[in-house]
């Protein structure tokens, strides 16, 4: 696929070539983007990185990675946008910053299919480092998820253990309430009967049979 800065060179006009006769003007229209076909076509499809990429935030070291030759005369596609963005042509019209710029090629012997060669290698680069770091973001989300999940299985057995534990700590305090609650009418009951035993011989009962819990009685003498 071309992309359309690729044109922005390729379909300069030469002012000194010859006028193109107007029937031909349709057939001509089209060989730009072939000759960016072509161009393209001579590159590798993916670039071969041959280290790893430490800081991917640095273009230059994902350039470095992939190989990326050195440009003819130190004109990559990179310095062409320096020069297309000089101070001294970036007002001026497209056009004039064209020629502007083949003519600083041309006086440098660098022939502007290099620079768009330059481009097209750089572009594919960025492409396939894209590709390698979203299958890393792919992986580790996956991995991550994978984590998750037996953490949240973990998380809910553990939940589900310590609830069992709630509901058997209840349950044991209600068994141990019952048995007690059980004895407890069992000793008013023997307290009633040696209450009984005894009343027929003391004109005041010393023996109590409610629950043991209640209020003492006031001491006498005592405050109030």
């Amino acid at each position: 696929m071309t992309k359309k800065w690729y044109n922005y060179f390729v379909s300069v006009d030469d002012p000194n070539a010859p006028v193109v006769p107007a029937g031909a003007q349709a057939a001509a229209a089209t060989s730009p983007a072939q000759r960016v076909a072509d161009i393209a076509s001579e590159i590798a499809v993916e670039p071969k990185f041959s280290s790893p990429v430490c800081d991917p935030t640095s273009f230059d070291e994902i350039y470095k990675a992939a190989e990326i030759p050195p440009a003819p005369q130190g004109y990559s596609i990179l310095k062409v946008a320096e020069m297309l963005q000089s101070e001294h042509i970036r007002a001026m019209p497209a056009d004039v910053r064209r020629s502007s710029v083949l003519v600083a090629l041309d006086a440098a012997g660098v022939d502007i299919k290099d620079v768009i060669q330059d481009a097209v290698r750089r572009d594919r680069a960025l492409d396939t480092y894209e590709r390698v770091q979203e299958r890393a973001v792919n992986q580790m989300e996956a991995q991550k998820t994978q984590e998750n999940a037996q953490i949240q299985a973990e998380l809910d057995k553990y939940v589900a253990e310590q609830r069992a534990r709630i509901q058997a700590n209840n349950d044991a305090v209600t068994k141990e309430k019952e048995r007690f609650f059980g004895w407890r009418l069992k000793k008013q009951q023997e307290e009633k009967k040696i209450s009984d035993a005894v009343a027929p011989f003391v004109t005041e009962n010393p023996i109590t049979t409610g629950s043991s819990t209640a209020s003492p009685p006031a001491k006498a003498g005592g405050k109030a």
